[in-house]
């Protein structure tokens, strides 16, 4: 069928809108009418040296409507409000083991763009394949062809539009600190990057009942809205003085119990771990570059990177969903919708941080 994507042909190039064919859903596929999709930095990783072939449409946390499905599927019917979140095989050990995130075959089915066969899934114009599998779903687009295992079922009463960054950024942030991290009632945890996975984690905090709650960004903005969702205290990552600050308020612990750093950048990794207590853990969220570490910082500490939270889409989006619905995880406030023809307005408004979340809609 004839559907309209935002497609990216050069990293250094803007997305463009163009009609594209995209086959129909095959085995364990369906096919997907896209409400509302969010922009996360993931989306961004092409422009970034990352080797992913293009022409590829990019987008990986969609919702939407389902309008046909293939052979083999009966968890979701047409006519169904899904979320779709990441792709994974079910049946490696760590899928059977209530862990798909650390899929075999998780690299395969998320990053490439492609089917595991090598197939796009969608031709342009000139007949040029495009690739349409990014996440399992390639949701900047009118239409997404998503596989049965990165559906989630949602009410129909529900917003929609607004739920597509719950099967990724809010889902990563969140997870973080109910499942990798498993923060205890009375715990110090501190959040460096308030961006959407920062300020989810925030929130997350918030309902484990830690009783400090630290963020460290940038942004003065970010930093105010980190306080009404739940930060006790924020200080500004740029100030030299950002580790002594971070220490103080954590002074009758001798640090922070958890740590979760959100940025990816080496010095805001160590400056986490400086500031983590003895058989403290801290959690990664984007990865870094090789860098240099003083190996006695990790002595009694943990370091683990974390990927999509730790979470089973199909039983941790619901769980966001409630909490939100009973006012303790408000991600709603995070989101600034943009059409999806503005897409490189919301790519440059996320770059910028003006926008936290953007969501484009088809």
């Amino acid at each position: 069928m004839r559907i309209q994507a935002a497609v990216l042909r050069g990293a250094h190039q803007p997305f463009v809108i163009e009609e594209i064919d995209l086959e129909a859903p095959g085995p364990g596929e369906a096919l997907v009418r896209v409400r509302g999709t969010g922009m996360c930095h993931t989306d961004l990783l092409a422009r970034h040296a990352v080797p992913i072939s293009l022409p590829t449409v990019f987008g990986h946390e969609g919702s939407g409507v389902i309008e046909a499905v293939g052979p083999g599927v009966t968890r979701v019917a047409v006519a169904d409000h899904v979320v779709m979140s990441y792709d994974s095989c079910g049946w490696c050990a760590q899928c059977l083991g209530g862990e798909p995130s650390y899929c075999d075959q998780f690299m395969q089915r998320n990053f490439l763009g492609r089917r595991t066969d090598n197939s796009g899934g969608a031709a342009d114009r000139s007949g040029a394949p495009v690739g349409t599998r990014w996440f399992g779903q390639s949701s900047f687009a009118t239409h997404a062809i998503a596989t049965e295992r990165n559906l989630v079922k949602v009410d129909p009463s529900l917003p929609l539009e607004l739920l597509g960054p719950l099967g990724c950024g809010f889902q990563t942030g969140a997870g973080s600190v109910f499942n990798a991290l498993k923060v205890l009632p009375g715990s110090i945890m501190a959040v460096y990057g308030a961006g959407a996975v920062g300020l989810a984690a925030v929130m997350a905090a918030k309902v484990a009942g830690a009783s400090e709650i630290i963020a460290v960004d940038l942004h003065a903005k970010r930093r105010a809205l980190a306080m009404e969702l739940g930060a006790t205290r924020v200080f500004d990552g740029a100030d030299p003085d950002v580790a002594a600050q971070v220490s103080g308020a954590c002074k009758q612990t001798g640090g922070a119990n958890y740590a979760l750093d959100t940025t990816g950048v080496p010095s805001v990794i160590r400056l986490a771990l400086s500031t983590l207590r003895i058989r403290g853990t801290c959690g990664l969220v984007a990865g870094a570059p090789e860098f240099a570490l003083d190996v006695t910082t990790l002595v009694g500490r943990s370091v683990t990177l974390i990927l999509e939270g730790d979470a089973v889409p199909q039983q941790f989006i619901p769980a966001l969903i409630r909490l939100w619905q009973a006012g303790r995880f408000p991600f709603d406030r995070l989101i600034r919708t943009y059409p999806l023809n503005a897409i490189n307005d919301a790519e440059r408004d996320s770059a910028s941080g003006e926008t936290i979340k953007p969501v484009l809609l088809p």
